[in-house]
Parts: C-alpha cells; structure tokens; sequence
C-alpha cells in the first residue's frame, strides 16, 4: 500500500477515486491540524457519507463532482430530516475535503467554493425548571458517584464528554467546605477542540464529589467516575444513569445536556455576567452564551402569566 505522500506525487487529478481521497484527507489534512479524535471521527463519517452518495448517483471520483451535485446532496440530508445544525457541520467538512484536494493539485476545482451552509434552526433551550432540578437532586441524592455527576453538571454546565474525561488528578477540594466566597474548590477541564480551562467549584459541587470520593473504590484507575466493575464510566453510561433519575423525578423530554443548559439559563436569569457564563461553559462565541438571556426573559414572562397573582 502507498504511503500517503507517494500517493500525493503519483495519482491523476482525474483518476482519484473517493477511497484515496478521503485517506488522504485523514492522513495528511487531520493529522497536519492535529484535529481532536472525536473531531476525526465525524469528520470521517461526513465526507464517506458524501462518497457513497455520490458513488451512487453515479459521480465516482471527486474530480466529477459539481456545486449542482452538492445541492442535491444537502437537499437529501434535509430530506432524511438531519437539523441544520448537523448539516451546518457536514457542509463544514465537505468544504474541508474539497479545499484540501484542490490546494494540493487533486482537483482542477473546487465545488463547494459556492456552497452555502444551511441556517441554524432555532429552538429554545430545554432547561430544568427550579421544581424539576430540586426533583432531581431528591432522586438521586441516596447514591454519592450519581448525585456528584448531576450536582456537578448543573452548578459547572459542563459537557458530557468532558465529564467522562475527567480524572480525579484534576479536582482540588478545600480542606473545608463552606459557602465561603474566597474558599472555592477547582476542576480542570479538557475541553471541545483541545481547549482546556480550569473553573472553580462551588460549596455545593465540592459537598458532592467530597462524599463521591470518600467512597470511590481505591483503585488504579484514574477516571473520577467509575461503574461498579471499577471501570470508568463513559459517555453512554452517565447518558443511562441521568435518564434513569429523570424518569424516577417525573421529568420529561430531557437529557444530560438539559443539564447545561439549565446552568445557563438560570445564571443569565439570576444576573451572572454573561462572559463568566461563556468561561464556564467553554463556548468561543458570547453569541452563543447570550441565547440564555433570550430563554431566561421568555421563561420570566411565562412564569408572570402563569403565577399571575
């Protein structure tokens, strides 16, 4: 098999087939921006979906490839019912491939030079209101590892992933927990995209890792949060334990990320400055942090029409 830059100097422009194009983008593009492993991996699946879509419409090598067969593309995703955003972040990884192929000489020209990304949808945060946060906590309160990945999510608004990231290297405690402003613990995250950041943890999450820690198997293994074959819990089993909880507190249409979101909304709605919201939760864009404030005033109006005294 060639290697990866044999190829480069050896392949015709319009003889590239899909398959070296899309090992090329992995071997040379992923690993020259040195991408996250999570980022590589739905970049891959988006750009093989592409090819195989293609393939079978009959354009077999990207060199064939139209800006008329991308719009065809889009408008099949939209017809499978992806959300704008998912295809926002497809467009994002086709326009990746096709800029890569052509800066390297793989194609006369680049398709998606005109190709627009489809709008964002917008939709309101689901968050947890103040009944439904505490119904919550009241559920999962007589199990210290569940209680601490919950309390945690909601006074941090961190992701899921960076949940099952964390180890217990990266959690310092005070010697004493108390309400004490000057006297927070702290957390380092490793983030979306390779960004770390370390946040404070107030009395509340502090409280609840100190009573997960007390009684977290002594082991090797790393990991903060670990199941009961002293494994680390991952991604899919915080996604389990969470919606078990929901279900015990009544809760509906919610998941982990109602959790962050819940973080959010209430902060904005409380008065926290939204760059603090925006540190915290990791977001590059205050754009993105400032939807709290549009939900936290709709979520106010609601309540004075429907608490109307």
């Amino acid at each position: 098999m060639l290697a990866p830059g044999e190829i480069l100097e050896t392949v015709e422009p319009d003889k590239l087939t899909w398959d070296e194009a899309i090992r090329l983008f992995e071997t040379v593009f992923m690993a020259s921006r040195n991408l996250a492993a999570e980022t590589r991996v739905h970049y891959r699946i988006d750009v093989k979906q592409l090819a195989d879509f293609f393939t079978e419409q009959g354009t077999t090598k990207p060199a064939s490839a139209q800006l008329s067969h991308l719009h065809n593309y889009m408008a099949h995703l939209d017809e499978k019912g992806y959300s704008g955003v998912s295809r926002r972040r497809k467009a994002a990884a086709i326009k990746a491939l096709f800029k890569f192929l052509k800066a390297y000489g793989l194609i006369a020209h680049n398709p998606t030079e005109q190709l627009a990304p489809p709008e964002r949808e917008y939709k309101e945060p689901r968050f947890l209101t103040t009944q439904e946060y505490r119904a919550l906590l009241r559920a999962c309160s007589h199990h210290p590892r569940d209680a601490a990945i919950i309390e945690l999510i909601l006074q941090t608004g961190i992701r899921l992933s960076e949940v099952a990231r964390l180890t217990t290297y990266d959690v310092e405690l005070p010697a004493r927990i108390n309400s004490d402003p000057t006297n927070t613990g702290s957390i380092s995250i490793r983030g979306k995209g390779r960004k770390n950041r370390t946040l404070p943890l107030n009395y509340k999450a502090c409280r609840a890792l100190k009573t997960w820690l007390s009684t977290r198997p002594d082991i090797p293994e790393p990991a903060l949060f670990v199941t009961k074959f002293r494994e680390p819990m991952g991604k899919r089993g915080i996604q389990r334990m969470v919606a078990k909880y929901f279900d015990e507190a009544g809760i509906q249409n919610a998941s982990v990320h109602t959790l962050r979101h819940t973080f959010g909304t209430h902060h904005a709605a409380k008065g926290t400055n939204l760059k603090t919201i925006q540190d915290t939760l990791g977001h590059a864009d205050l754009k993105t942090t400032s939807v709290y404030i549009s939900t936290a005033k709709a979520a106010m109006k609601r309540d004075l029409q429907d608490h109307a005294l």
